[in-house]
């Protein structure tokens, strides 16, 4: 698969009208070490966590930056078959066209066959704007969260929006 490219994402975006601004930054790998540049960024920013359940059965769960999350309940609402593990590197890569650090719901662009489920988290959905990497952890792009919910059905990706199940113990993503 020859994955999409930051300009073509864009372009995408264009196309469907949705209006979207980026910020190029230094590569960031996890939520710790972003947070300093998020502070000059407003609206919501994500964790994506590319999940897979017993049966390889794929999911991207887009959640506030800082939300607790209880993977060991996460598979009851999600509807998945058995608890939930993370996808390799390499199946993210082959579904999403991303490497890990850059996991981000554009990469939903990637999954022509619309094999990934998608589940926002309604925290950061009541947040505006909402920022994601553009397909590389080298930037962050802010839309609008009813241009995002835009982004994922023009994907084939109709998004489900709960509220996660947060961790009981010390259990937590």
């Amino acid at each position: 698969m020859n994955p999409a490219t930051p300009e073509e994402l864009f372009a995408f975006l264009d196309g469907l009208g949705i209006a979207h601004a980026t910020v190029a930054h230094v590569p960031v790998h996890t939520v710790a070490e972003s947070r300093d540049l998020k502070a000059g960024m407003p609206g919501g920013h994500s964790k994506n966590l590319f999940l897979k359940d017993k049966s390889g059965r794929l999911f991207l769960v887009v959640a506030e930056a800082e939300a607790r999350i209880d993977l060991k309940r996460l598979h009851g609402p999600l509807g998945a078959r058995g608890r939930l593990s993370f996808g390799s590197p390499e199946l993210l890569f082959e579904r999403l066209g991303v490497r890990p650090g850059s996991v981000t719901p554009f990469g939903l662009l990637n999954d022509r066959d619309g094999t990934v489920g998608v589940v926002l988290d309604a925290g950061l959905m009541a947040q505006d704007p909402v920022n994601f990497h553009p397909l590389h952890n080298g930037a962050t792009t802010a839309v609008a969260p009813g241009d995002l919910i835009r982004f994922l059905e023009a994907t084939g990706h109709p998004p489900r929006v709960m509220v996660l199940p947060e961790p009981v113990g010390d259990a937590e993503a």
